[in-house]
């Protein structure tokens, strides 16, 4: 007879999701037991589901770069390894505030001047209202004792999320790894891929 593989079973144990199977079974030899098929061998395989979050934060709003790093903070509390891949107008919330010092093209000194220098000269994507609603924001959040951005990027790099700039995105708009707070790690697409493939949520944010 033909053997074929057979799913068991699919159910939550504690945090994880948990799959039996029975690699090409008999479907002669399979026995049901309270409800559920099972082979008479012992010949299955337990496969975990992938727990990894994978986050592409593309964008430079201040609002979007904090829902950025709440959901990280939210996947370490459940042990999730998280992996953050910033690319275009994201890094620049991974700038320094403060001049690098580096030569530059003049190119690359007019993407250095029009871009903001790090999370504290990030704009609302709504009610910016030339920085009032900025303002407004931060101080709604302090009020309410919701960590900063600022403090939200600390927390979730003290804690293991890997923060990775772009490669190719910083090459085109003429960032440095000086530039860069410390931390982060340098990488291309296959760096973030790799770890999407570990992954059971993928964000682009």
């Amino acid at each position: 007879m033909e053997k074929q593989n057979m799913l068991l079973s699919n159910e939550k144990k504690g945090t994880d999701y948990v799959a039996v199977l029975c690699k090409g079974t008999d479907m002669d030899l399979v026995t049901p037991v309270q409800g559920i098929s099972v082979p008479a061998s012992e010949d299955h395989v337990i496969m975990d589901t992938p727990q990894g979050k994978t986050i592409i934060v593309f964008d430079e709003d201040m609002d979007k770069v904090l829902a950025a790093f709440v959901i990280p903070n939210g996947a370490l509390a459940m042990g999730r390894p998280v992996t953050m891949f910033f690319t275009f107008w994201g890094l620049t919330a991974l700038r320094k505030p403060t001049a690098s010092g580096v030569k530059k093209s003049p190119v690359e000194a007019m993407f250095g001047k029009m871009l903001p220098k790090g999370t504290e000269k990030l704009k609302l994507s709504h009610m910016n209202m030339g920085g009032l609603g900025t303002a407004m924001m931060r101080r709604i959040m302090k009020d309410k004792n919701i960590d900063s951005l600022e403090d939200m990027m600390k927390k979730a790099m003290k804690n293991g999320v890997k923060i990775i700039a772009c490669s190719m995105s910083m090459d085109v708009m003429g960032i440095r790894k000086e530039e860069l707070i410390d931390g982060v790690e340098i990488g291309g697409v296959g760096s973030y891929l790799g770890d999407a493939e570990e992954s059971n949520v993928n964000l682009f944010i």
